[in-house]
């Protein structure tokens, strides 16, 4: 285990969290998912996770982990088209993980992925976290035009307000 990285999520709490988030960044990001999610057919959820427990820490869990953990865990995978996506930020990190469903995994290369999450990276190690959260939903959902454009409504089927965990 690095004792750097130990100390970073001893650190984080739920009151720097909802500093980074509070409720009128997760009503604005709420809001983007929703408009976005009208662009095309493809479901968008967003999590932020303060920090990791210490039993993950001596496992060395990564971000990337645990953001497949929380893709399963949330019922992202579960939809009907294959086609959600989860944009998970480990907030004791800075670090952005996105995890599509074989739907639209298959469609967009890793490389554009690893962009956007670098991108959103970049505004959060600025402070700029309801800027960089709305600029990867909007990043994510140019991809989901361009694979699931929305022909005709659709159910929503995960939640846009964002999570907190």
């Amino acid at each position: 285990m690095q004792l750097a990285r130990f100390w970073r999520h001893v650190s984080m709490n739920p009151m720097r969290q909802r500093r980074a988030f509070p409720p009128t960044a997760l009503d604005a990001i709420q809001r983007e998912v929703a408009a976005q999610e009208k662009r095309h057919r493809g479901q968008v959820m967003f999590v932020v996770e303060a920090e990791l427990t210490t039993a993950q820490l001596w496992r060395e869990m990564g971000s990337r982990e645990r953001a497949r953990e929380l893709f399963a865990a949330q019922g992202a995978w579960n939809t009907e088209e294959n086609n959600g996506v989860l944009i998970y930020l480990l907030l004791a990190d800075r670090r952005v993980e996105i995890v599509a469903d074989r739907g639209i995994d298959a469609k967009v290369a890793a490389i554009e992925w690893e962009s956007l999450c670098r991108m959103m990276e970049g505004h959060f190690a600025a402070g700029e976290y309801t800027a960089g959260a709305i600029a990867g939903v909007r990043a994510v959902s140019e991809l989901l035009a361009r694979h699931f454009p929305g022909e005709s409504a659709h159910a929503n089927e995960l939640p846009d307000r964002p999570r907190l965990i």
